[in-house]
């Protein structure tokens, strides 16, 4: 079977286990992803690709390594390999800065013999095989290599891991400067601060032409990562430089001039600290200092300014650019105002996004996107603002943006179009009244997140109508004028809702939208074929699902809860927001459907069945990645896998019996005469479904031996990829009307006891400690009577 990337992911950690106790991952990482390097360069020389420009010396390939395996100087002999290496290909500081001789990280004598060549065993395994990817777009080295980074960088530590720029960060960063839609054959792209070249990547694969691709680098270690990562991800010529950017810019003209760029992209360390040691503050660059039409000079302990400016400088007049910087950098002042004010007045900036907390590696504090567009100024009349702070989920230690909240951040951003506290485009006469401020909230108002209190209902009882009035009618009824009751009760809100007269016209045009999407959609998977090009198609996938709503139900008011799932102007999404359902549509890519459409890109639609070797076994044992035995069985042998269901629940039942009967029973103890019988009818059970299990799985061979690619096509596409996605879509609806239901309920329980309730039970409460007090004869002022 192809390997998943899921499987290759895991087998690549691996590795890392073999290195873990010695040190930590900042300094691992550096001998897992030069044996990853060594073998990707290993593999594509053996198949005979002659597309890389990296020289493997003879006596330097990956199998050379292996037959270092159990040698007492393997840690030499590696080293003596890298460094070769390294002088053939101008890499000296790249492939060959860990040291595989290291015995304080390695261990000493046959500890860091047993350590390199557990390394390089797990290098072995068959399945990471670089040679050739499985489609004409499945980059697979560079997605491991990538799947690396963002795990060494998880477990660096919140110091070490800068590195880093989170891939779905990057992604947006490249979409909203429009590198996709520029048709230039050859474009070029600078990042002055690349780490690990995570975003020089991004950008460059957003490009539909040639990139020419340059960076810059102060920490050594990282620009070799940056190289090596360029090489695993098919670019061989970079230009990456080792260099302080703000004291030692060496992308240059000459002494006076920088090098300029039509994009920039960047992730600068934040507020930098002493930045101006060896820097002038007259910059003979021109990015700052005191003459006239010249930036004011950056705070010296506070380097975010300092580097917007050079990526001004290194754009060209034609030139656009994004760049993460700290949120003060949108409302400090003293001289940092200056500087804002300056950027401002030149209509350089064209947008900021406001990003979520705790989504990078190096700082926890929130930042922002700083869209640059030196191209469109003369004709800028604001800024174009969004607050996407709301959007991520948990993922660990961190937070992350998800599919959905990328796609919503550059639907809005192409869009440009004001949504309710979400984005809005800011005129520069507001910007100049708030004294160049840019701080987001001043101008797009957060959700008012506050519970409204009716001192009425509190009062006298009942829920406030125009309260009642954001949620269906059919859940309340009249109780005076101007306020409302439940009609029914709370634990029957959720089936009221599915199944009751007033939401029956919205849930129906939820369930066409979501019949009629999944029906292109498997009209579009019958079409997949041999070469065909996997993320284009789910891109397509994502886009008609984005479309889908325009059979709703007109637009909810403001303010109710269908109106706050709209995110553009989209036909109505009536209940369920359609990026809520491309976020399920790209989990299960995630999860399943991208490694089933590579096989199927690959191979064809073939359902290689694998039995296992030993000569016993059952159904269970049988392993297909693309047509997995349970979805045969469940269509194919529908009557025979109930029945088999139905048998496991009946074992489970006399196993739970058996449980009972032996609960707190001690080794001594004698085992109840029930018990013992029980036992035995459990013995003989679990031999009959044995027999049952083998010859369901000789059935179920027999059914592949004879699937036809039409029969294989139906299995897989309709029976496990769409029936997934439809329990996935009803379950979003059925997420959407049990929120309802929550907030309905804690509305009627927000009025639920008014003021006479509750000073009726004080009242209670005070009788019935009264008459405990006279019992035990203590007066009304605690005298004894």
């Amino acid at each position: 079977m192809a390997v998943k990337k899921s499987q290759l992911y895991s087998k690549l950690w691996a590795a890392c286990d073999e290195l873990r106790g010695g040190m930590d991952a900042s300094q691992y990482k550096d001998y897992v992803l030069v044996m990853l390097f060594i073998k990707y360069l290993s593999d594509k020389k053996k198949s005979g690709d002659k597309s890389l420009l990296i020289e493997l010396p003879k006596g330097c390939s990956f199998d050379d390594l292996v037959l270092l395996k159990g040698s007492k100087d393997i840690g030499e002999k590696m080293n003596i390999i890298l460094e070769r290496i390294a002088e053939a290909n101008d890499l000296e500081g790249v492939v060959n800065n860990a040291d595989f001789a290291d015995e304080t990280k390695l261990g000493k004598g046959k500890d860091l013999v047993d350590t390199v060549s557990g390394l390089i065993g797990v290098f072995q395994d068959e399945d990471l095989d670089f040679s050739n990817n499985r489609a004409a777009d499945d980059d697979l080295i560079g997605d491991a290599y990538e799947y690396l980074m963002k795990n060494f960088a998880t477990q660096s530590g919140k110091s070490k891991g800068q590195f880093y720029t989170p891939a779905e960060v990057s992604r947006v960063m490249a979409k909203v400067i429009g590198i996709g839609d520029d048709k230039r054959k050859m474009i070029s792209i600078y990042d002055p601060t690349c780490g690990s070249g995570s975003l020089l990547l991004r950008a460059a694969a957003e490009a539909k032409g040639a990139v020419a691709i340059q960076g810059q680098e102060k920490d050594v270690a990282t620009i070799g990562m940056a190289r090596m990562s360029m090489v695993v991800h098919g670019v061989d010529d970079p230009d990456l430089r080792h260099g302080d950017t703000l004291t030692d810019p060496l992308h240059k003209r000459n002494d006076r001039e920088l090098c300029t760029f039509d994009y920039v992209v960047a992730n600068p360390p934040f507020s930098v600290k002493s930045w101006l040691k060896g820097a002038s503050e007259e910059d003979p660059f021109g990015r700052w200092g005191h003459g006239e039409g010249v930036a004011p000079v950056p705070p010296p302990k506070c380097g975010d300014y300092a580097f917007l400016l050079h990526i001004l400088k290194s754009m060209k007049p034609s030139g656009h650019a994004a760049v993460i910087l700290p949120h003060g950098v949108l409302f400090r002042g003293n001289a940092e105002a200056e500087i804002r004010k300056y950027i401002v007045r030149r209509h350089w900036i064209k947008g900021i996004i406001g990003l979520p907390p705790n989504l990078f590696f190096g700082t926890g504090i929130p930042a922002c996107i700083i869209v640059l567009d030196k191209e469109g100024a003369a004709a800028s009349k604001g800024i174009f603002m969004i607050d996407a702070k709301d959007g991520f989920a948990k993922d660990g230690a961190k937070n992350r943006l998800r599919e959905s909240d990328v796609r919503r951040i550059v639907d809005v951003w192409n869009a440009g179009e004001n949504v309710p506290h979400y984005a809005q485009f800011v005129k520069y006469a507001d910007i100049e009244a708030n004294d160049y401020n840019l701080n987001i909230p001043r101008y797009v108002a957060p959700a008012d997140k506050e519970v409204k209190q009716d001192l009425s209902a509190h009062l006298n009882g009942g829920i406030p109508a125009k309260e009642a009035a954001r949620y269906p009618a059919c859940l309340f009824k009249p109780l005076r004028k101007g306020f409302v009751k439940l009609a029914l009760p709370q634990e029957d809100i959720v089936e009221e809702l599915r199944e009751g007269d007033e939401m029956a016209g919205q849930i129906a045009a939820f369930e066409s939208d979501c019949a009629g999407w999944l029906g292109d959609f498997t009209r579009k998977a019958l079409g997949l074929k041999r070469g065909a090009e996997p993320k284009k198609i789910v891109a397509e996938w994502g886009e008609g699902l984005l479309r889908t709503r325009k059979s709703a139900e007109p637009p909810a008011p403001a303010g109710s809860p269908a109106a706050s799932c709209a995110v553009l102007h989209q036909p109505a999404c009536g209940l369920v927001s359609p990026y809520a359902l491309y976020e399920h549509l790209m989990n299960y890519w995630a999860e399943t459907m991208q490694d089933d459409c590579y096989i199927i890109c690959r191979d064809g639609w073939q359902a290689r069945l694998v039995k296992p070797k030993k000569k016993s076994y059952g159904w269970r044992d049988l392993q297909c990645d693309l047509l997995p035995p349970e979805v045969v069985a469940k269509e194919r042998c529908a009557s025979t896998y109930e029945n088999y269901l139905t048998r496991i629940e009946q074992l489970e039942g006399l196993e739970s019996q058996f449980a009972e009967l032996t609960e707190g029973l001690g080794e001594d103890d004698e085992t109840p005469e029930e018990a013992e019988k029980l036992k035995k009818s459990i013995s003989l059970f679990k031999k009959d479904l044995r027999e049952d299990d083998k010859r369901f799985a000789w059935e179920i061979e027999r059914i592949y031996e004879k699937l036809t690619e039409d029969g294989i096509k139906d299995l897989v596409i309709h029976h496990k990829w769409a029936e997934e996605l439809h329990r996935r879509f009803d379950a979003e609806l059925d997420r959407t009307l049990s929120q309802i239901a929550t907030e309905v309920k804690a509305l009627a329980e927000r009025y639920d006891r008014p003021l006479a309730s509750l000073e009726a039970d004080v009242a209670a409460l005070r009788e019935k400690v009264m008459a405990h007090l006279a019992e035990m004869g203590v007066g009304a002022k605690g005298t004894k009577q």
